[in-house]
């Protein structure tokens, strides 16, 4: 089992405390600027799967169950591209993420900028691509610090 190596809010709690406020100015945006909870959450899974974080992915499963997503599209979330499961925002949101997160590929093309402008005014698009930049730094804090989600229950298999 993979143990966590550090807890950086406990180490380097004036930074951690800035990563919060940057998470909470970032909600407050999107609701300033009238985006979805929803689509913030399918974001912050979307990034969290491509980049492995179990922390993370653990919390924001969590987080949508109980904003009413339901399960079948936070299943087959990985392939949303195959199915209809997903509305247009919703869509153009999960391609600027996948984007963001997979940066040194893609340089998040002109194709999927123009396709996020059409479905998103320029505030609601400004305010996703920091959704997207935030969930990738949390994403890279728990993997490199190995935070470890808390246990729920004793799946069959585990130690």
């Amino acid at each position: 089992m993979t143990e966590q190596r550090m807890n950086l809010a406990e180490i380097t709690p004036e930074v951690y405390r800035a990563m919060r406020n940057l998470e909470q100015s970032i909600q407050e945006e999107l609701k300033r600027a009238g985006v979805e909870k929803e689509i913030y959450e399918l974001v912050k899974i979307r990034a969290s799967q491509l980049n492995g974080c179990a922390f993370c992915l653990d919390m924001h499963l969590s987080d949508s169950r109980e904003l009413g997503i339901s399960q079948q599209r936070l299943d087959v979330l990985p392939a949303w591209r195959e199915v209809e499961l997903y509305s247009e925002r919703e869509r153009a949101a999960l391609e600027l993420a996948e984007a963001v997160t997979l940066v040194s590929e893609s340089h998040v093309d002109d194709e999927v900028w123009q396709r996020v402008r059409e479905t998103f005014s320029e505030a609601e698009a400004a305010v996703l691509t920091w959704a997207a930049t935030g969930i990738n730094s949390w994403n890279r804090l728990a993997i490199t610090s190995r935070a470890q989600p808390p246990r729920r229950g004793r799946a069959e298999g585990a130690d």
